[in-house]
């Protein structure tokens, strides 16, 4: 096996010890910290970081579970009023749009998990600066730099946005989810 399977294998089952230091630490961080170089390379590599310039890498936390129901405007409380509601996108890809907020002038590429205790979750985002020489030389990232590819994560062409769009299945059980499921609606109508 190589370095990267190996890393692969040990992140399935991660060090206890480890992690509840790691987690002290990120505790105390910003919201959002922009690292040196990924935690886990592996991943990193796999959903394509590359280290040269123009690539970022981003931790950033949220909060577990649903969030509360606003509060109506209205002359009295409905009895809906209180109950969670959870998202109907992954936790994943609302970090991710959370961190292309945060930095406006990068492309998310993607995201991968770090880590989770009874509170937080922990994404690392890798970001790519489209404007940068040596990712507009670079032949295998530099399309990124064309214009439809502008704010991709907020129309889900990230890999946990294309998942949470039913996007990773083909075939029997997800026929609707091509090209989108507003589309299939209005197929025929």
């Amino acid at each position: 096996m190589g370095y990267y399977k190996y890393m692969r294998e040990a992140w399935k089952k991660p060090n206890v010890e480890l992690q509840r230091k790691r987690y002290l630490k990120w505790r105390a961080e910003q919201r959002f910290t922009r690292l040196e170089g990924p935690t886990r390379i592996d991943s990193a590599r796999s959903l394509g970081y590359r280290a040269k310039g123009g690539y970022i890498i981003v931790r950033t936390r949220m909060t577990k579970g649903g969030r509360k129901r606003p509060a109506p405007r209205a002359a009295r409380k409905p009895t809906s009023y209180g109950r969670f509601v959870t998202p109907g996108k992954s936790l994943q890809s609302l970090l991710e749009n959370r961190v292309s907020r945060k930095y406006p002038n990068l492309e998310v590429l993607n995201s991968y998990w770090v880590g989770d205790d009874g509170k937080n979750v922990w994404y690392e985002a890798i970001l790519v600066d489209p404007y940068h020489p040596q990712i507009v030389a670079d032949s295998r990232i530099n399309w990124i730099c064309s214009n439809k590819h502008k704010k991709r994560v907020y129309r889900g062409l990230t890999s946990s946005g294309k998942r949470g769009r039913g996007l990773h299945k083909k075939g029997y059980g997800v026929e609707k989810s091509r090209p989108s499921l507003a589309a299939n609606k209005n197929r025929g109508n």
